[in-house]
């Protein structure tokens, strides 16, 4: 009679299969969630795209639109934390970031564009929203340090900002093809502050650090542009009396 001494347990693999139908059963309900944010993204980058082609003075009903867009996205958001927040936050994360990244765009530019107001804080043209409130208006925590749950880290924080700059030198192009000769100089000034914002900044993240360094370069893309409209006197002077 054979002896069973080396025999491995089956219910080991039966166990160990278990795990991997509840990890992959995880993993589509996250990519159905992303799924639908990716959709409602591209719809609501879609709208704010109509800032490139608007007067300023027009723009209401463009970042109305965009915030019925954005909160669409909050509401899948919020489905979102409440999968992920059963697992650990590192396990799943980089099935997501990437569509986290841009609905952060999304609130960041429409919040610069005068978008995003609240009943306690009014909405104000070139304001930069903060990662603290471009979570409550996601309604999920950021750069949570003390507990294992979905948030917005400060990674997805700042490569949506660099995407932020890359538009606002888009817009720069567009307004003056609007015959807006003010608003680039809006734009010069707030990405100057952000690139002066960055070089603080000591990043480890690689893609994250390779990323910043294409802010100069939209820097000087947007003052090429400012430096244009002087020559052409289509911008008051320093100095110049009002």
């Amino acid at each position: 009679m054979a002896s069973s001494a080396g025999m491995i347990d089956p219910r080991i693999f039966e166990h160990l299969q278990t795990k991997i139908d509840e990890d992959a059963e995880v993993r589509d309900q996250i990519r159905a969630i992303t799924q639908t944010l990716e959709r409602q993204g591209r719809n609501g980058q879609s709208i704010l795209s109509r800032a490139h082609s608007t007067p300023a003075a027009h723009l209401q009903p463009v970042l109305e639109a965009a915030e019925v867009s954005i909160k669409d996205e909050i509401e899948s958001v919020t489905k979102l934390a409440a999968v992920a927040s059963s697992s650990p936050y590192y396990k799943y994360n980089n099935l997501w970031s990437r569509d986290i990244q841009n609905v952060v765009f999304s609130i960041l530019f429409c919040g610069w564009l005068g978008g995003m107001g609240t009943a306690s804080k009014l909405a104000e043209p070139g304001k930069l929203l903060t990662i603290e409130e471009v979570g409550g208006i996601l309604n999920v925590p950021v750069n949570l340090k003390d507990r294992d749950a979905f948030h917005i880290t400060i990674e997805e924080y700042l490569q949506s900002l660099i995407t932020l700059i890359e538009e606002l030198a888009r817009l720069a192009i567009n307004s003056v093809t609007l015959g807006d000769y003010q608003r680039p100089l809006q734009i010069s000034q707030f990405v100057k502050d952000l690139h002066a914002g960055f070089q603080i900044l000591n990043l480890k993240n690689d893609s994250l650090r390779r990323r910043s360094d294409s802010i100069k370069y939209n820097v000087k893309k947007i003052e090429d542009i400012v430096y244009d409209l002087s020559l052409r006197n289509l911008v008051p002077k320093a100095g110049s009396a009002a």
